[in-house]
């Protein structure tokens, strides 16, 4: 990877006209929200790495801005189709987890799909491999270390893409269940499946006159009548979007209570949010059901897309969010919709009480942390090849899996050297960017805050 070597000051600069794109009207709204995401993004490089995936991209475009504009078609393992595939768009080692499919099964596998897109492959790989070495060398491990465990993370996608393009059948790949998964996937499988719907239920609402209704407190903030009724209009709306499949038990939409929330996380610092209580598949209040209605937010990736097909396809960035997702994830969220208030694009949700994020803290031997990462290229493997021509959306109208065997078929030995080199130099570059970012904001020199 050729980036260039600004100064200090220089680089900041660079950060400060980044950030200021990327988060400048939101930061304006909510200077406070700012302030907690960029206090968590103090505390480490991986902090910071995951909350500027603006910068991330922005520097890769710096990277291909020799190359015959910047065009994402071309560059290693890139041409007209691998350029412009579903991707992630923000595939960092702590985005996977556990989720509940549409069939009731708890899975493992990438998740957080707010910066979804459509693009280069290789971009997921490389924001994934620079991720790695981040966390290896926080955990102390030698450089030849990180450059095993990113050879690993290839050698796995390349492994599953090559099954997936050759006929493997879905019995030959299951995915990562409470019968398949092993090491810290099974432990995340498991602390997901100890929760429980009332557990969640406890936590943020009460009963009172016989019903159901949310808690104060607890960053829950009262609607007036007013904002209250704009929320169930674009919860009609939402309504509209979700598959017949969702809505076999009508009663199961009813609404019972509605709360604003504050954009809660790294990624969602001065986004507007709300949870809304349903009646969820019956009567009983240990069944309610929480989705959350969030707006959506312009992905970092699609500032350096340029292809206006891509970016005619959707309605806005709620809808972008969603069939990206559906793309993405085989059998997603059955809560999963979107909507819009006061103009801008809503990602719906089920607050889900079965998501647990993977751990890294307690994954500490080698052998684990390997093993872990094969796991992970593998299930990226397995979302890049859901979203193509059968995935029913027309955006991507080839076989995924059989595009990108090829590519890296051209040059099997260079793809995950490709994948070393970047995830060194960026995760160098992104382990000096933290210390400029903390100067730069405990000295008062972000703008706005």
């Amino acid at each position: 990877m050729s980036v260039p070597q600004p100064t200090a000051a220089e680089r900041g600069e660079h950060i400060l006209a980044v950030f200021d794109t990327a988060f400048g009207e939101l930061l304006a709204a909510d200077p406070a929200a700012f302030r907690v995401k960029f206090r968590k993004m103090a505390g480490s490089a991986f902090a910071f790495y995951r909350g500027t995936a603006c910068l991330f991209y922005a520097d890769l475009a710096r990277e291909g801005a020799g190359r015959e504009g910047g065009n994402t078609h071309s560059g290693p393992y890139l041409d007209e189709r691998t350029g412009r595939v579903w991707i992630h768009g923000d595939l960092h080692a702590e985005n996977f987890g556990t989720y509940m499919d549409a069939n009731g099964r708890l899975i493992f596998n990438v998740n957080d799909f707010d910066e979804a897109y459509v693009g280069p492959f290789t971009w997921d790989l490389k924001r994934l491999a620079a991720s790695l070495a981040l966390i290896g060398y926080a955990k102390a491990l030698s450089d030849e270390q990180i450059s095993h465990l990113v050879r690993i993370c290839a050698a796995s996608y390349r492994e599953r893409i090559h099954a997936l393009a050759t006929g493997a059948k879905n019995d030959d790949l299951p995915p990562f269940t409470l019968d398949t998964a092993e090491g810290a996937l099974l432990d995340a499988l498991r602390d997901a499946r100890s929760m429980t719907r009332f557990g969640l239920l406890e936590s943020m609402t009460e009963i009172r006159d016989y019903e159901r209704r949310f808690s104060a407190g607890g960053g829950a903030i009262e609607l007036d009548a007013a904002a209250r009724y704009k929320v169930l209009a674009a919860f009609d709306g939402y309504l509209e979007t979700l598959p017949e499949s969702s809505l076999s038990r009508p009663d199961s939409y009813r609404v019972k209570d509605v709360v604003g929330r504050r954009g809660i996380g790294i990624g969602s610092a001065g986004l507007p949010s709300y949870n809304i209580l349903l009646e969820g598949n019956s009567d009983a209040l240990e069944n309610d059901v929480v989705i959350y209605l969030k707006q959506a937010q312009t992905p970092a990736v699609s500032r350096h897309v340029t292809d206006s097909a891509v970016r005619e396809y959707f309605q806005h960035e709620g809808h972008r969010t969603v069939i990206s997702q559906r793309a993405l994830q085989a059998h997603a969220d059955p809560w999963l919709g979107w909507t819009e208030l006061d103009g801008a694009g809503q990602l719906v949700a089920e607050v889900s009480p079965y998501a647990v994020d993977l751990d890294w803290s307690d994954i500490d031997d080698p052998r684990d942390i390997a093993a872990t990462v094969a796991d992970l290229g593998r299930a990226t493997a397995t979302m890049h090849a859901a979203a193509d021509d059968s995935s029913g959306h027309s955006l991507v109208p080839f076989s995924t899996e059989r595009a990108i065997d090829a590519a890296i078929a051209a040059d099997e030995e260079g793809f995950a050297e490709l994948l070393v080199d970047f995830a060194h130099t960026y995760g160098a570059r992104a382990r000096a960017d933290h210390q400029i970012f903390v100067d730069l904001f405990r000295n008062g020199r972000i703008p706005g805050l």
